[in-house]
Protein backbone atom coordinates (compact mmCIF):
# COMPACT_ATOMS: atom_id res chain seq x y z
CA UNK A 1 0.00 0.00 0.00
CA UNK A 2 1.74 2.98 -1.02
CA UNK A 3 2.51 5.43 2.16
CA UNK A 4 -0.02 8.12 1.61
CA UNK A 5 -3.27 5.99 1.25
CA UNK A 6 -5.09 5.06 4.20
CA UNK A 7 -5.75 1.13 3.41
CA UNK A 8 -9.27 1.41 5.69
CA UNK A 9 -10.36 4.03 3.43
CA UNK A 10 -10.30 2.06 0.16
CA UNK A 11 -13.23 3.02 -1.94
CA UNK A 12 -14.85 -0.43 -2.32
CA UNK A 13 -15.64 0.98 -6.63
CA UNK A 14 -14.18 2.89 -9.00
CA UNK A 15 -15.18 3.70 -12.18
CA UNK A 16 -13.20 5.49 -14.88
CA UNK A 17 -14.52 6.95 -17.33
CA UNK A 18 -11.46 6.36 -19.96
CA UNK A 19 -10.98 8.96 -22.32
CA UNK A 20 -8.33 11.24 -24.59
CA UNK A 21 -7.16 7.95 -26.23
CA UNK A 22 -7.61 9.49 -29.86
CA UNK A 23 -5.88 13.10 -29.02
CA UNK A 24 -3.18 11.02 -27.51
CA UNK A 25 -2.33 9.75 -30.46
CA UNK A 26 -3.34 12.66 -32.90
CA UNK A 27 -0.48 14.53 -30.66
CA UNK A 28 1.89 11.32 -31.75
CA UNK A 29 1.22 11.30 -34.96
CA UNK A 30 -0.56 8.15 -35.29
CA UNK A 31 -4.83 7.14 -35.62
CA UNK A 32 -7.26 6.82 -33.11
CA UNK A 33 -7.10 3.20 -33.20
CA UNK A 34 -3.06 3.36 -31.76
CA UNK A 35 -4.36 5.26 -29.02
CA UNK A 36 -7.60 2.95 -28.39
CA UNK A 37 -4.94 0.04 -28.65
CA UNK A 38 -1.86 1.83 -26.47
CA UNK A 39 -4.77 2.24 -23.79
CA UNK A 40 -5.00 -1.88 -23.46
CA UNK A 41 -1.49 -1.26 -21.26
CA UNK A 42 -3.54 1.41 -18.93
CA UNK A 43 -6.53 -0.62 -18.68
CA UNK A 44 -3.91 -3.84 -17.15
CA UNK A 45 -1.67 -1.70 -15.41
CA UNK A 46 -4.85 0.06 -12.95
CA UNK A 47 -6.48 -3.38 -13.04
CA UNK A 48 -3.47 -4.71 -11.25
CA UNK A 49 -3.13 -1.53 -9.07
CA UNK A 50 -7.13 -1.44 -8.01
CA UNK A 51 -6.54 -5.75 -6.87
CA UNK A 52 -3.53 -4.41 -5.08
CA UNK A 53 -5.76 -1.65 -2.94
CA UNK A 54 -7.87 -3.97 -2.33
CA UNK A 55 -10.77 -2.48 -4.42
CA UNK A 56 -13.39 -4.92 -4.90
CA UNK A 57 -15.34 -3.22 -7.94
CA UNK A 58 -13.54 -1.45 -11.24
CA UNK A 59 -15.70 0.00 -13.79
CA UNK A 60 -14.27 1.00 -17.04
CA UNK A 61 -16.37 3.50 -19.88
CA UNK A 62 -15.18 1.35 -22.74
CA UNK A 63 -18.05 2.16 -25.04
CA UNK A 64 -21.28 4.43 -25.02
CA UNK A 65 -24.17 3.91 -27.24
CA UNK A 66 -23.21 7.62 -28.76
CA UNK A 67 -19.83 5.55 -29.84
CA UNK A 68 -21.88 4.32 -32.97
CA UNK A 69 -21.66 7.68 -34.59
CA UNK A 70 -17.73 7.50 -34.45
CA UNK A 71 -16.38 6.27 -38.10
CA UNK A 72 -17.29 2.80 -39.25
CA UNK A 73 -13.33 1.99 -39.95
CA UNK A 74 -12.80 3.20 -35.57
CA UNK A 75 -15.48 1.57 -34.93
CA UNK A 76 -14.50 -2.29 -36.21
CA UNK A 77 -11.03 -1.35 -35.11
CA UNK A 78 -12.22 -1.29 -31.32
CA UNK A 79 -14.37 -4.49 -31.88
CA UNK A 80 -11.53 -6.47 -33.30
CA UNK A 81 -9.87 -4.67 -30.69
CA UNK A 82 -11.82 -5.69 -28.04
CA UNK A 83 -11.80 -9.46 -28.87
CA UNK A 84 -8.21 -9.73 -29.19
CA UNK A 85 -7.72 -8.01 -25.77
CA UNK A 86 -10.02 -10.47 -23.77
CA UNK A 87 -8.73 -13.58 -25.43
CA UNK A 88 -5.74 -11.90 -24.75
CA UNK A 89 -5.73 -10.92 -20.70
CA UNK A 90 -8.24 -14.44 -20.15
CA UNK A 91 -5.18 -16.12 -18.34
CA UNK A 92 -3.94 -13.35 -16.47
CA UNK A 93 -7.73 -12.52 -14.69
CA UNK A 94 -7.84 -15.82 -13.60
CA UNK A 95 -4.34 -15.77 -12.23
CA UNK A 96 -5.29 -12.54 -10.71
CA UNK A 97 -8.96 -13.80 -9.12
CA UNK A 98 -10.81 -11.16 -11.25
CA UNK A 99 -14.14 -11.45 -11.84
CA UNK A 100 -15.65 -10.16 -15.53
CA UNK A 101 -18.66 -8.97 -16.26
CA UNK A 102 -20.47 -6.30 -18.30
CA UNK A 103 -23.20 -3.22 -17.97
CA UNK A 104 -25.10 -1.91 -21.23
CA UNK A 105 -26.78 -3.54 -24.05
CA UNK A 106 -24.26 -5.94 -25.66
CA UNK A 107 -26.57 -7.70 -27.96
CA UNK A 108 -25.89 -4.93 -30.25
CA UNK A 109 -22.33 -5.64 -29.94
CA UNK A 110 -20.57 -7.95 -33.31
CA UNK A 111 -21.37 -12.05 -32.66
CA UNK A 112 -17.09 -12.54 -32.32
CA UNK A 113 -17.69 -9.93 -29.21
CA UNK A 114 -20.79 -11.13 -27.73
CA UNK A 115 -18.59 -15.03 -27.89
CA UNK A 116 -15.86 -13.75 -26.29
CA UNK A 117 -17.69 -11.57 -23.17
CA UNK A 118 -19.45 -14.63 -22.83
CA UNK A 119 -16.27 -16.75 -22.36
CA UNK A 120 -14.66 -14.26 -20.74
CA UNK A 121 -17.90 -14.28 -17.96
CA UNK A 122 -18.17 -17.95 -17.80
CA UNK A 123 -14.93 -18.36 -17.05
CA UNK A 124 -14.12 -16.17 -14.88
CA UNK A 125 -17.56 -16.69 -12.63
CA UNK A 126 -15.65 -18.24 -9.60
CA UNK A 127 -13.24 -15.81 -9.10
CA UNK A 128 -13.79 -13.49 -6.04
CA UNK A 129 -10.65 -10.59 -5.65
CA UNK A 130 -11.86 -8.19 -7.81
CA UNK A 131 -15.30 -7.98 -10.22
CA UNK A 132 -13.52 -6.18 -13.22
CA UNK A 133 -16.98 -4.35 -15.56
CA UNK A 134 -16.84 -3.21 -18.89
CA UNK A 135 -19.27 -0.75 -19.54
CA UNK A 136 -20.22 -1.85 -23.70
CA UNK A 137 -22.79 0.39 -25.68
CA UNK A 138 -23.84 1.80 -22.39
CA UNK A 139 -26.60 4.45 -22.08
CA UNK A 140 -27.34 5.86 -18.40
CA UNK A 141 -30.72 7.44 -19.68
CA UNK A 142 -31.32 4.33 -21.48
CA UNK A 143 -30.09 1.86 -18.82
CA UNK A 144 -32.82 3.80 -16.77
CA UNK A 145 -35.25 3.83 -18.98
CA UNK A 146 -34.98 0.32 -19.12
CA UNK A 147 -35.28 0.15 -15.68
CA UNK A 148 -38.64 1.67 -15.39
CA UNK A 149 -40.07 -0.69 -18.45
CA UNK A 150 -39.24 -3.38 -16.35
CA UNK A 151 -41.32 -1.71 -12.99
CA UNK A 152 -43.99 -0.94 -15.50
CA UNK A 153 -44.04 -4.24 -16.44
CA UNK A 154 -44.16 -5.68 -13.17
CA UNK A 155 -47.02 -3.50 -11.82
CA UNK A 156 -48.66 -4.51 -14.93
CA UNK A 157 -48.58 -8.22 -14.23
CA UNK A 158 -49.08 -7.96 -10.66
CA UNK A 159 -46.01 -9.38 -9.13
CA UNK A 160 -45.16 -5.50 -7.47
CA UNK A 161 -48.00 -2.83 -6.34
CA UNK A 162 -47.40 0.19 -7.17
CA UNK A 163 -47.19 1.55 -3.64
CA UNK A 164 -44.92 -1.01 -3.13
CA UNK A 165 -41.83 0.74 -5.77
CA UNK A 166 -39.24 2.72 -4.10
CA UNK A 167 -35.55 2.91 -4.09
CA UNK A 168 -34.48 -0.67 -3.93
CA UNK A 169 -36.82 -1.98 -6.38
CA UNK A 170 -35.64 0.38 -8.95
CA UNK A 171 -32.22 -0.16 -7.78
CA UNK A 172 -32.64 -3.85 -8.83
CA UNK A 173 -33.87 -3.16 -12.09
CA UNK A 174 -30.79 -1.44 -13.20
CA UNK A 175 -27.86 -3.38 -15.18
CA UNK A 176 -26.06 -2.98 -11.88
CA UNK A 177 -28.08 -4.54 -9.35
CA UNK A 178 -26.22 -6.18 -6.54
CA UNK A 179 -23.46 -3.94 -7.63
CA UNK A 180 -22.46 -1.02 -5.05
CA UNK A 181 -22.58 2.19 -6.34
CA UNK A 182 -19.43 3.88 -6.96
CA UNK A 183 -17.22 5.79 -4.55
CA UNK A 184 -15.12 7.23 -6.87
CA UNK A 185 -15.27 8.22 -10.63
CA UNK A 186 -12.16 8.96 -12.38
CA UNK A 187 -12.32 10.99 -15.87
CA UNK A 188 -8.92 11.41 -17.97
CA UNK A 189 -8.45 13.87 -20.43
CA UNK A 190 -9.12 17.22 -18.66
CA UNK A 191 -12.68 16.75 -19.62
CA UNK A 192 -15.17 17.80 -17.10
CA UNK A 193 -18.62 15.81 -17.79
CA UNK A 194 -19.71 12.11 -16.85
CA UNK A 195 -21.28 12.04 -20.60
CA UNK A 196 -24.01 9.64 -19.65
CA UNK A 197 -22.18 7.35 -17.38
CA UNK A 198 -24.02 5.86 -14.30
CA UNK A 199 -26.08 9.07 -13.79
CA UNK A 200 -28.60 7.24 -11.05
CA UNK A 201 -25.51 5.36 -9.58
CA UNK A 202 -23.08 8.69 -9.17
CA UNK A 203 -25.56 10.20 -6.81
CA UNK A 204 -23.07 10.42 -3.87
CA UNK A 205 -19.81 9.36 -5.90
CA UNK A 206 -16.73 12.15 -5.30
CA UNK A 207 -15.55 12.96 -9.10
CA UNK A 208 -11.98 13.20 -10.04
CA UNK A 209 -10.99 14.97 -13.11
CA UNK A 210 -7.24 14.70 -14.06
CA UNK A 211 -5.33 16.06 -17.30
CA UNK A 212 -3.70 12.63 -18.14
CA UNK A 213 -5.03 10.64 -21.24
CA UNK A 214 -5.47 7.32 -20.59
CA UNK A 215 -2.91 5.73 -22.64
CA UNK A 216 -0.72 7.38 -19.59
CA UNK A 217 -2.51 6.34 -17.13
CA UNK A 218 -0.71 4.48 -14.59
CA UNK A 219 -0.63 3.51 -10.90
CA UNK A 220 0.77 6.48 -9.82
CA UNK A 221 -2.83 8.33 -10.86
CA UNK A 222 -4.91 6.04 -9.40
CA UNK A 223 -2.74 6.52 -6.42
CA UNK A 224 -3.73 10.03 -6.93
CA UNK A 225 -6.84 9.71 -7.28
CA UNK A 226 -7.61 7.55 -4.38
CA UNK A 227 -5.25 9.89 -2.27
CA UNK A 228 -8.25 13.19 -3.30
CA UNK A 229 -10.76 10.92 -2.20
CA UNK A 230 -9.61 10.20 1.03
CA UNK A 231 -9.07 14.02 2.12
CA UNK A 232 -12.64 14.78 1.06
CA UNK A 233 -15.57 14.44 3.90
CA UNK A 234 -18.41 12.68 2.76
CA UNK A 235 -21.26 14.01 4.21
CA UNK A 236 -24.35 12.29 2.64
CA UNK A 237 -26.38 15.43 3.67
CA UNK A 238 -25.63 15.37 6.88
CA UNK A 239 -23.38 17.90 8.89
CA UNK A 240 -19.66 17.89 9.28
CA UNK A 241 -20.01 17.66 13.29
CA UNK A 242 -22.46 14.55 12.77
CA UNK A 243 -19.93 12.77 10.40
CA UNK A 244 -17.28 13.48 13.32
CA UNK A 245 -19.69 11.97 15.76
CA UNK A 246 -20.37 9.05 13.74
CA UNK A 247 -17.19 8.06 13.56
Amino acid sequence: MPKQLDSSNIPKHIAIIMDGNGRWARAKGQDRLYGHSSGVDSVRETLKAAVEFGVKHLTLYAFSAENWGRPQQEIDGLMELLVASIHGELPALNERGVRFSTIGDVSRLPSACIDSLTDAVNSTAKNDKINLILALNYSSREEIVSATKKIVQRVLDGSLALDDINLQEFQQALYTANIPDPELVIRTSGEHRVSNFLLWQLAYAELHFTPVFWPEFRREHLVEAIYDYQRRERRFGKTSEQVILEK
